[in-house]
């Protein structure tokens, strides 16, 4: 893996974090698709870790996955640059967007246009799982373990409503109950 310039890393992450919509997780998702698959500027362990600590860090999971991911790139520097290439620009969007919300709000065309970018925004999301999941699946034991593990934390959060601490600790410890098979 070669290190990319400043210029260019910031220029990613001004890219793909104004240009991905619905949160932290689908930019995290498309992030870790530039930054592992397409530039090789991160290895997979290295984006898991990053997207792992930035889901449990308090305050704005996007951030804190911006700093930790071009700071093992680049080292503070890179994430400065990526923490205000991602940050600047949608925030003035943001606010714009805020001065604009009533009169759109009657507006069927534009109601229109936001209930497809909702439909777009949770394939995204299962997108940013699956990148995630794939590189833990493999054969027999390894693949059920994943299986089992991402099933139990989904049904924790979603049917029992237990917020990512918990669920996150109790995967911990079914990690550490159940360890990864060692690769052949």
């Amino acid at each position: 893996m070669s290190a990319p310039s400043l210029s260019r890393l910031t220029w990613l992450f001004f890219r793909i974090g104004n240009t991905t919509f619905g949160g932290g997780t689908p930019t995290m998702a498309a992030l870790g698709r530039e930054l592992v698959e397409r530039q090789d500027w991160l290895d997979r362990e290295d984006f898991a870790t990053a997207f792992s600590l930035a889901r449990i860090t308090p305050g704005t999971n996007i951030l804190a996955f911006c700093a930790a991911a071009a700071g093992r790139i680049l080292g503070t520097r890179g994430a400065i640059a990526a923490v205000l290439a991602v940050t600047l620009p949608s925030a003035v969007l943001a606010v714009l967007i805020t001065q604009g919300y009533e009169s759109w709000r009657s507006n069927s065309t534009a109601m229109s246009v936001i209930a497809g970018t909702v439909a777009a925004v949770a394939g995204m999301m299962w997108s940013s799982v699956w990148l995630l999941v794939r590189p833990f699946l493999g054969r027999g034991t390894r693949t059920l373990r994943s299986i089992l593990i991402f099933g139990g934390a989904f049904l924790a959060a979603w049917k029992f409503g237990l917020t990512p601490i918990p669920v996150i600790a109790l995967a911990a410890l079914a990690g550490w109950l159940w360890p990864e098979p060692a690769d052949k």
